[in-house]
């Protein structure tokens, strides 16, 4: 009963936990949000995306070992002091499976939805939110394995201070606000820059639009 009374808010949970992703450095200390409260709040996130998959079994199943196998990565990362950069590339792609399919599941049900009430609405946002995360693990993955495609960072890999310009660049791009002060140099960037753009665009033709007309089409109905 109350799993069921938490699928009725899981888009309002996987909303606010993902706000406090974006700005627990409004928060927090760099070094500390970067090592600790970062992983800890994207586990929440994760877990928080279990109520959305309640319904589908397999990724029900898919996620929950996502979760052990990020969780697993924090806690050897933490107490061994591990600078394995494996471990990193385990962990955004981790990251990047489960933003992928979250965000898929949560467009599929506020495709599919057949009323627009306050969940729906909760549901669109977090969708266009998501999106940014995915191409936030994009960018990170292409600075990891081809280190220097962005102009504008900083010197030294992924540092707290480039993780966090890669986020603000992923929602600036998929905003297409485009400032400049972070621009992508290699093939490989230019490319995911592109996609996560006409992403966003897509995602506010096409998804919101449909959510805007069966709002206005049950309202005239009432």
């Amino acid at each position: 009963m109350k799993f069921e009374r938490l699928f009725t808010y899981r888009f309002q949970l996987f909303f606010y936990s993902l706000i406090t992703i974006l700005f627990g450095s409004l928060i927090f200390p760099k070094h500390i949000l970067a090592d600790v409260i970062m992983p800890l709040l994207f586990v929440i996130n994760i877990t928080s995306g279990l109520v959305i998959f309640k319904k589908q079994k397999r990724q029900t199943w898919l996620v929950r070992g996502l979760i052990f196998l990020v969780v697993s990565v924090f806690f050897y990362r933490y107490f061994s002091n591990s600078e394995d950069r494996v471990l990193d590339y385990i962990r955004f792609l981790v990251y990047f499976v489960f933003y992928a399919l979250i965000t898929f599941e949560i467009i599929t049900q506020v495709w599919n939805a057949k009323r627009v009430n306050r969940t729906v609405i909760y549901g669109l946002m977090s969708g266009y939110i998501a999106l940014g995360l995915i191409g936030f693990f994009i960018f990170n993955c292409i600075e990891l394995i081809s280190p220097n495609s962005f102009s504008g960072l900083i010197e030294g890999g992924l540092t707290p201070e480039n993780i966090e310009s890669l986020m603000y660049y992923s929602y600036i791009t998929l905003m297409t606000i485009g400032y400049g002060d972070i621009t992508p140099l290699t093939d490989v960037a230019q490319k995911a820059t592109m996609f996560l753009a006409l992403s966003g665009q897509f995602y506010l033709v096409i998804i919101t639009a449909v959510v805007v007309e069966k709002y206005i089409r049950h309202s005239q109905k009432d």
